[in-house]
């Protein structure tokens, strides 16, 4: 009977549902607990900035240890002005500035950043994409190796078109995982950024092993979740085949923070409980 419960119990822990979460600001927190989401994830420049001074930072810890919703996750890693492909990256800048964050990611206990960084990962018009994305993932892995050192894990993020001209969707981020090659250089798969570009939720089943971290918006305006009753049930269903066990992000422009968090947050419930019965 105790071995019959063990594996009743092991299969439950594979088929647990994602915790749901919320990127704002920190100064959001009191409300993002209120709402019922149960972290949060918050900007490299509000949080760890490299150009904020060391008491600016220490005040920051501290502000940090008082939140009521943890911040689990940074994004908004790299300033389009520090050029990640292109005649004009500096490498010695950009491995400068990663290392400062790293080092105050560790300080401040956050263990994941999601790699978007639109600007920076830009290729110029003039630059060929093939070059681009040799330059990329050699830069890539020098940074996912500093980042290991403080046991920091980075999350690719696919953008759309109209925020950047490289890495546009899921299964060219994978490609760009694998090819980097590092266990703590994994993939974030943007439902928002997926639906922009027409990107089917089939896509997702390719990714197990590679996948974790999730931000979803509606289609339109980036709205939140229940503003035009988007179904994101497809892309729900392909996370629970391959049994994701990451987290899953509002990641949206909001009309009004206050009034609309908790119902979106229930609305997206709504379908997870719907996928996951």
């Amino acid at each position: 009977m105790r071995i019959l419960l063990c594996i009743l119990l092991s299969l439950h822990v594979l088929q647990a549902q994602p915790e749901v979460g919320v990127a704002v600001s920190i100064k959001e927190a009191g409300t993002t607990h209120a709402a019922g989401f149960g972290f949060l994830v918050a900007t490299v420049p509000e949080v760890i900035s490299p150009a904020a001074s060391d008491q600016e930072f220490a005040t920051r810890l501290r502000e940090l240890e008082q939140l009521k919703t943890p911040v689990y996750a940074l994004n908004i890693f790299i300033p389009a002005e520090i050029k990640l492909v292109g005649a004009t990256t500096d490498e010695g800048k950009i491995i400068d500035y990663t290392q400062k964050v790293f080092e105050r990611c560790r300080q401040a206990n956050i263990k994941l950043i999601v790699w978007g960084s639109g600007g920076a990962r830009k290729i110029p018009t003039d630059f060929s994409k093939a070059e681009a994305t040799t330059q990329f993932i050699e830069i890539a892995r020098k940074v996912a190796d500093q980042a290991a050192q403080q046991g920091i894990v980075l999350a690719l993020e696919n953008l759309n078109t109209t925020e950047t001209n490289f890495i546009n969707t899921v299964a060219e981020a994978l490609e760009i995982v694998k090819a980097v090659n590092r266990k703590n250089f994994r993939l974030c798969a943007d439902i928002y950024h997926m639906l922009r570009e027409g990107e089917p939720a089939a896509t997702l089943l390719r990714c197990k092993g590679y996948l974790v971290h999730i931000d979803l918006a509606e289609k339109e305006n980036r709205s939140a979740p229940g503003v035009h009753r988007e179904d994101f049930t497809a892309y729900l269903k392909a996370l629970k085949k391959i049994k994701y066990s990451g987290k899953l992000v509002l990641e949206c422009r909001w009309d009004n923070w206050v009034a609309q968090a908790g119902p979106s947050r229930l609305y997206l419930q709504q379908q997870i409980d719907q996928v996951w019965k």
